[in-house]
């Protein structure tokens, strides 16, 4: 079993990309930076056919627009639950 993370402080996330290419991962990441303020990115290989593994939090209490609109219209419902392919 795998030990469980410790869950980022309240206003903030967890952010994991995976990419079939580092580049692919930092454009994904871009665009998350220009919606929320974030830490620097951490990047990891991914499997053995080259792919990326990139990490970032991202701060909702300083977010920018669009996302701020989204995240004062957006609700949480019973559907937000865990994916059969999340760990």
């Amino acid at each position: 079993m795998k030990p469980a993370e410790p869950v980022p402080s309240a206003g903030h996330a967890e952010v994991r990309i995976v990419a079939a290419s580092p580049e692919t991962a930092r454009q994904v990441a871009e665009v998350l930076r220009r919606c929320f303020a974030s830490t620097e990115q951490r990047s990891y290989p991914e499997g053995h056919d080259g792919g990326t593994r990139l990490h970032l939090t991202v701060d909702t209490t300083h977010a920018a627009e669009p996302a701020r609109s989204w995240l004062l219209a957006s609700k949480s419902s019973d559907d937000d639950r865990t994916q059969s392919d999340e760990v």
